[in-house]
Protein backbone atom coordinates (compact mmCIF):
# COMPACT_ATOMS: atom_id res chain seq x y z
CA UNK A 1 0.00 0.00 0.00
CA UNK A 2 2.87 2.31 0.99
CA UNK A 3 4.63 1.62 -3.00
CA UNK A 4 1.03 2.56 -4.62
CA UNK A 5 0.86 5.92 -2.61
CA UNK A 6 4.55 6.60 -3.30
CA UNK A 7 3.77 5.67 -7.06
CA UNK A 8 0.61 7.71 -6.75
CA UNK A 9 2.31 10.81 -5.14
CA UNK A 10 5.50 10.54 -8.02
CA UNK A 11 2.78 10.50 -11.06
CA UNK A 12 0.86 13.64 -10.05
CA UNK A 13 4.54 15.62 -9.34
CA UNK A 14 5.15 14.54 -12.86
CA UNK A 15 1.83 15.26 -14.06
CA UNK A 16 2.09 18.76 -12.58
CA UNK A 17 5.39 19.40 -14.06
CA UNK A 18 3.87 18.08 -17.83
CA UNK A 19 1.03 20.83 -17.34
CA UNK A 20 3.27 23.58 -16.37
CA UNK A 21 5.68 22.68 -19.13
CA UNK A 22 2.63 22.73 -21.34
CA UNK A 23 1.20 25.82 -20.36
CA UNK A 24 5.01 27.63 -20.42
CA UNK A 25 5.31 26.50 -24.25
CA UNK A 26 2.36 28.21 -25.18
CA UNK A 27 1.59 31.88 -26.31
CA UNK A 28 -2.02 31.44 -25.98
CA UNK A 29 -3.95 29.53 -23.23
CA UNK A 30 -3.59 25.89 -22.83
CA UNK A 31 -6.78 23.92 -22.73
CA UNK A 32 -7.47 20.94 -19.95
CA UNK A 33 -8.36 18.83 -22.51
CA UNK A 34 -5.43 19.17 -23.99
CA UNK A 35 -3.40 18.83 -20.59
CA UNK A 36 -5.19 15.73 -20.41
CA UNK A 37 -4.29 13.82 -23.70
CA UNK A 38 -1.26 14.45 -22.73
CA UNK A 39 -0.60 13.36 -19.18
CA UNK A 40 0.53 9.97 -18.59
CA UNK A 41 -1.97 8.76 -16.64
CA UNK A 42 -6.07 9.54 -16.51
CA UNK A 43 -5.76 12.54 -13.46
CA UNK A 44 -7.44 14.89 -12.18
CA UNK A 45 -6.38 17.69 -13.97
CA UNK A 46 -8.58 20.81 -13.02
CA UNK A 47 -7.30 20.04 -9.72
CA UNK A 48 -3.15 20.16 -11.01
CA UNK A 49 -3.77 23.20 -12.17
CA UNK A 50 -5.38 24.60 -8.99
CA UNK A 51 -2.35 23.37 -6.82
CA UNK A 52 0.13 25.20 -9.81
CA UNK A 53 -2.45 28.35 -9.61
CA UNK A 54 -1.54 28.05 -5.60
CA UNK A 55 2.32 27.77 -6.31
CA UNK A 56 2.26 30.55 -8.24
CA UNK A 57 0.14 32.73 -6.61
CA UNK A 58 3.02 35.35 -5.05
CA UNK A 59 5.65 35.39 -7.88
CA UNK A 60 6.41 37.78 -10.77
CA UNK A 61 4.11 35.25 -13.23
CA UNK A 62 1.08 33.90 -12.18
CA UNK A 63 -0.89 30.90 -13.87
CA UNK A 64 -4.54 31.90 -14.39
CA UNK A 65 -7.97 30.46 -15.57
CA UNK A 66 -9.40 31.48 -18.44
CA UNK A 67 -12.50 29.96 -19.31
CA UNK A 68 -11.79 26.56 -19.41
CA UNK A 69 -7.56 26.64 -20.28
CA UNK A 70 -5.20 28.34 -18.84
CA UNK A 71 -1.94 30.72 -19.00
CA UNK A 72 1.05 32.05 -17.59
CA UNK A 73 0.58 35.80 -17.23
CA UNK A 74 2.25 38.24 -15.40
CA UNK A 75 1.37 39.75 -11.76
CA UNK A 76 -0.95 42.36 -12.04
CA UNK A 77 0.98 44.29 -9.64
CA UNK A 78 3.77 44.17 -11.42
CA UNK A 79 2.09 44.74 -15.19
CA UNK A 80 3.46 48.18 -15.13
CA UNK A 81 7.11 47.03 -15.09
CA UNK A 82 6.41 45.31 -18.70
CA UNK A 83 4.08 48.57 -19.89
CA UNK A 84 6.86 50.79 -19.54
CA UNK A 85 9.20 49.08 -22.11
CA UNK A 86 6.07 48.53 -24.45
CA UNK A 87 5.00 50.06 -27.03
CA UNK A 88 1.22 52.00 -26.38
CA UNK A 89 -1.51 49.56 -27.90
CA UNK A 90 -3.69 51.24 -30.63
CA UNK A 91 -6.46 52.57 -28.46
CA UNK A 92 -10.14 51.67 -29.38
CA UNK A 93 -12.27 54.10 -30.31
CA UNK A 94 -15.83 54.77 -28.45
CA UNK A 95 -17.90 53.36 -31.08
CA UNK A 96 -15.47 49.97 -30.76
CA UNK A 97 -15.32 50.37 -26.96
CA UNK A 98 -19.46 50.17 -27.24
CA UNK A 99 -20.12 47.49 -29.48
CA UNK A 100 -17.33 44.98 -27.53
CA UNK A 101 -19.35 45.93 -24.79
CA UNK A 102 -22.64 45.27 -26.01
CA UNK A 103 -21.51 41.75 -27.60
CA UNK A 104 -20.10 40.85 -24.34
CA UNK A 105 -23.22 41.61 -22.13
CA UNK A 106 -25.53 40.27 -24.51
CA UNK A 107 -24.19 37.70 -26.82
CA UNK A 108 -25.21 35.85 -28.62
CA UNK A 109 -26.28 39.32 -29.91
CA UNK A 110 -26.89 40.26 -34.35
CA UNK A 111 -25.69 43.45 -35.53
CA UNK A 112 -29.41 44.85 -35.82
CA UNK A 113 -29.22 43.93 -32.45
CA UNK A 114 -26.86 46.11 -31.15
CA UNK A 115 -27.77 48.91 -33.68
CA UNK A 116 -31.15 48.64 -31.42
CA UNK A 117 -29.32 49.17 -28.26
CA UNK A 118 -26.79 51.84 -28.96
CA UNK A 119 -29.53 54.10 -31.48
CA UNK A 120 -26.83 54.29 -34.11
CA UNK A 121 -25.60 52.34 -37.29
CA UNK A 122 -22.62 50.20 -36.17
CA UNK A 123 -19.74 50.22 -39.34
CA UNK A 124 -18.55 47.19 -40.93
CA UNK A 125 -15.11 48.68 -39.93
CA UNK A 126 -15.91 48.84 -36.51
CA UNK A 127 -16.24 45.11 -36.08
CA UNK A 128 -13.69 44.42 -38.00
CA UNK A 129 -11.41 46.01 -35.76
CA UNK A 130 -12.99 44.05 -33.20
CA UNK A 131 -12.54 40.89 -35.29
CA UNK A 132 -9.04 41.21 -35.95
CA UNK A 133 -7.94 42.09 -32.54
CA UNK A 134 -9.42 38.53 -32.25
CA UNK A 135 -12.09 39.51 -29.16
CA UNK A 136 -15.11 38.83 -31.22
CA UNK A 137 -16.20 35.87 -33.27
CA UNK A 138 -19.79 34.58 -35.59
CA UNK A 139 -21.01 32.21 -33.72
CA UNK A 140 -23.78 31.12 -36.24
CA UNK A 141 -26.96 32.49 -37.58
CA UNK A 142 -30.20 33.40 -35.79
CA UNK A 143 -33.46 31.49 -36.82
CA UNK A 144 -35.13 34.37 -37.59
CA UNK A 145 -36.09 36.15 -41.04
CA UNK A 146 -32.46 37.17 -43.28
CA UNK A 147 -30.70 34.57 -41.00
CA UNK A 148 -28.89 37.27 -39.36
CA UNK A 149 -25.02 36.13 -38.11
CA UNK A 150 -24.39 36.56 -34.59
CA UNK A 151 -21.92 37.38 -32.58
CA UNK A 152 -20.11 36.98 -29.52
CA UNK A 153 -17.02 37.21 -27.32
CA UNK A 154 -13.76 34.93 -27.66
CA UNK A 155 -10.95 32.98 -25.20
CA UNK A 156 -8.71 35.43 -26.31
CA UNK A 157 -11.04 38.30 -25.25
CA UNK A 158 -11.52 36.82 -21.79
CA UNK A 159 -7.53 36.43 -21.57
CA UNK A 160 -6.82 39.83 -22.66
CA UNK A 161 -9.16 41.56 -20.11
CA UNK A 162 -7.67 38.86 -17.17
CA UNK A 163 -11.22 37.63 -16.57
CA UNK A 164 -11.69 33.78 -16.17
CA UNK A 165 -15.11 33.79 -17.25
CA UNK A 166 -17.97 35.92 -18.67
CA UNK A 167 -19.24 36.12 -15.30
CA UNK A 168 -16.36 37.48 -13.98
CA UNK A 169 -17.75 40.52 -16.05
CA UNK A 170 -18.26 43.69 -13.81
CA UNK A 171 -21.95 44.39 -12.81
CA UNK A 172 -23.79 47.74 -12.35
CA UNK A 173 -22.51 48.58 -9.20
CA UNK A 174 -19.13 48.11 -10.18
CA UNK A 175 -19.60 49.87 -13.20
CA UNK A 176 -20.61 53.22 -12.18
CA UNK A 177 -17.90 53.17 -9.57
CA UNK A 178 -15.44 52.98 -12.13
CA UNK A 179 -17.21 55.90 -13.68
CA UNK A 180 -18.08 53.91 -16.97
CA UNK A 181 -21.95 55.10 -16.46
CA UNK A 182 -22.10 58.63 -15.73
CA UNK A 183 -25.34 60.94 -16.28
CA UNK A 184 -28.98 60.08 -15.50
CA UNK A 185 -29.47 56.30 -15.46
CA UNK A 186 -33.19 55.30 -16.25
CA UNK A 187 -34.99 53.58 -13.76
CA UNK A 188 -35.69 49.83 -15.26
CA UNK A 189 -31.74 50.36 -16.41
CA UNK A 190 -29.90 46.77 -16.11
CA UNK A 191 -26.88 44.85 -16.99
CA UNK A 192 -27.72 41.40 -18.58
CA UNK A 193 -25.92 38.56 -17.28
CA UNK A 194 -24.33 37.17 -20.57
CA UNK A 195 -24.55 33.23 -22.08
CA UNK A 196 -22.14 31.62 -20.08
CA UNK A 197 -22.31 28.20 -22.84
CA UNK A 198 -20.34 28.74 -25.89
CA UNK A 199 -22.13 26.10 -27.67
CA UNK A 200 -25.42 27.44 -30.24
CA UNK A 201 -28.60 28.59 -28.58
CA UNK A 202 -31.85 26.88 -29.69
CA UNK A 203 -32.35 29.79 -32.11
CA UNK A 204 -29.08 29.66 -33.71
CA UNK A 205 -27.86 27.65 -37.06
CA UNK A 206 -24.10 27.09 -37.12
CA UNK A 207 -21.90 28.78 -39.52
CA UNK A 208 -21.22 26.75 -42.64
CA UNK A 209 -18.42 26.97 -45.26
CA UNK A 210 -21.39 28.86 -47.83
CA UNK A 211 -21.82 31.65 -45.18
CA UNK A 212 -18.09 31.83 -44.73
CA UNK A 213 -17.75 32.83 -48.23
CA UNK A 214 -21.00 34.94 -48.40
CA UNK A 215 -19.18 36.68 -45.01
CA UNK A 216 -15.69 37.03 -46.93
CA UNK A 217 -13.82 34.80 -44.36
CA UNK A 218 -13.47 32.13 -46.89
CA UNK A 219 -12.91 32.29 -50.74
CA UNK A 220 -15.20 30.79 -52.66
CA UNK A 221 -14.08 26.77 -53.39
CA UNK A 222 -13.06 26.81 -49.74
CA UNK A 223 -9.81 28.29 -49.76
CA UNK A 224 -8.83 30.85 -47.01
CA UNK A 225 -8.32 34.09 -47.96
CA UNK A 226 -4.62 35.72 -47.64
Amino acid sequence: MADDSEDDLRAEAEAERIAEALVFASAQPVSEGFIADRLPRALNVRAIMLRLKEQYAHRGVNLVQVDDAWAFRTAADLSFVIRRDENEAKKLSRAALEVLAIIAYHQPVTRAEIEDIRGVQTSRGTLDVLMEAGWVRFRGRRRTPGRPVTLGTTRDFLDHFGLEELRDLPGLEELKGAGLLSGRIPANFNVPSPTMNEELTEDEDPITQLDLEELGLLAPGGASED
